[in-house]
């Protein structure tokens, strides 16, 4: 998988902690950009947020129809086929960005992943 495009927000200079923020199925890392001056952190801190978007990939639930996804969606039953392949070339992304953040100076202890929809689910396999 190609590198992931990302929006990149810092709350002051100097960032000393992270947030790499996954967005839903279909939508964009754009999605959760207007949530950072809501969330009332502390005057000052530093923070540097990371907005990734997924690659557009066909999503069989969908009818295959190509949208903004971190893996496919085969099936809604509980049994269904999961899209390991995908799934794990989206946390191996993510993971570079973890990477680079650490490259950057964030200690890995003061870096937060975050997900929603489809995004938070899979999050352990980073672990």
């Amino acid at each position: 998988m190609q590198d992931l495009d990302y929006i990149e927000l810092e709350t002051a200079p100097n960032p000393t902690a992270a947030v790499i923020w996954l967005h839903g199925l279909g939508a964009s890392g754009h999605d959760f950009e207007p949530v950072v001056p809501e969330l009332g952190l502390p005057e000052g801190a530093a923070v540097r947020f990371i907005f990734p978007h997924a690659p557009e990939l066909p999503v069989t639930i969908n009818g295959g129809m190509r949208m903004p996804a971190w893996y496919d969606i085969k099936a809604m039953d509980i049994d269904r086929v999961v899209d390991t392949e995908q799934l794990m070339a989206s946390a191996d992304a993510v993971g570079k960005l973890v990477d680079r953040e650490i490259e950057r100076g964030i200690p890995s202890e003061k870096i937060v992943i975050a997900g929603f929809s489809q995004a938070a689910p899979w999050l352990t396999s980073l672990a």
